[in-house]
């Protein structure tokens, strides 16, 4: 029999051997503890062979009535499955209770898409801020994951100064492809001007605190999120920077395939939902800066 604490970190361990981003690792744990959380304190059970499916519904009927959105719960069965898909391949079970639990439908929301005076506004809001700017001109000019920012280190990035351009590579994982980014004279200059400041420290990451550690993702979308509320966009957040680099880009008229190979979507199909909400001007041969 294995006990609750004891799962919970072979499932971390797992999930770091896979390679998981830092981002995938963090929220996923959150998501079983509050499920053993709950299985604990309501049913009095502590050892992950006694979980039944109707427990795992139970725990699912409870965050409904606690004001959960059907994406949160949806995301949140996605990290039951991977942790009861992993209880049985390490035989700690022998049956998964989660196999037959099903997701809530809900409507994808269309992509929130900044307009040009919109992402300036945002750039303005930040100017004060040097950390916080790199962070946005990173993001809309390369169109990055925010997962993916997180991990970008002072090596990740070349920069030709006789050019003015450059270059930043992203490395492959579970959740991402590699792919090399070109670097216009924008970001070039929001990065430079940040290491001018950057904190002196053994750590490698671009982006650190104060104290020299990696600057938690959490920590950048509240940034974000602050001076998204400052130029008073509103219904935005840090993940449609993104949405937002791929839309003008299409809309700019770059190839679909390009974007799509810089933005590492898997499948083109991913790009091409874009075209519902923007309509491409004649083909540019490079990417335009935003």
């Amino acid at each position: 029999m294995i006990e609750f604490q004891e799962a919970h970190k072979g499932f971390i361990t797992h999930l770091q051997d896979k390679d998981s981003a830092r981002s995938t690792i963090l929220a996923y744990g959150k998501d079983i503890q509050q499920l053993l959380d709950f299985v604990k304190d309501e049913l009095s059970k502590t050892q992950v062979q006694s979980i039944e499916r109707s427990d795992i519904q139970g725990f699912l009927d409870y965050l409904e009535k606690s004001g959960f959105t059907p994406k949160t719960i949806s995301r949140k069965i996605n990290s039951t499955k991977t942790f009861f898909r992993f209880l049985k391949i390490s035989e700690y079970i022998t049956d998964d209770p989660a196999t037959l639990i099903s997701h809530p439908k809900f409507e994808t929301p269309p992509p929130r898409i900044l307009t040009e005076t919109e992402y300036r506004a945002l750039r303005d809001a930040a100017k004060g801020d040097t950390r916080t700017y790199a962070i946005i001109e990173i993001l809309l000019q390369t169109g990055i994951r925010i997962g993916e920012l997180s991990e970008i280190s002072l090596d990740s990035f070349q920069i030709d100064e006789a050019s003015h351009g450059g270059q930043l590579e992203i490395a492959t994982s579970r959740v991402t492809l590699e792919r090399k980014i070109p670097l216009n004279e924008a970001v070039i200059r929001a990065i430079q001007e940040y290491l001018k400041v950057r904190p002196v420290v053994e750590d490698r990451h671009l982006l650190v605190t104060r104290n020299g550690k990696p600057l938690a993702i959490r920590n950048m979308r509240a940034a974000v999120k602050r001076y998204l509320r400052l130029a008073k966009i509103e219904d935005a957040s840090v993940n449609d920077l993104r949405h937002t680099w791929i839309a003008h880009h299409i809309k700019r008229g770059a190839s679909l395939i390009l974007v799509s190979r810089l933005a590492g979507h898997k499948r083109i199909a991913t790009t091409e939902r874009y075209l519902q909400y923007v309509e491409p001007r004649e083909k540019k041969s490079e990417l335009a800066v935003l």
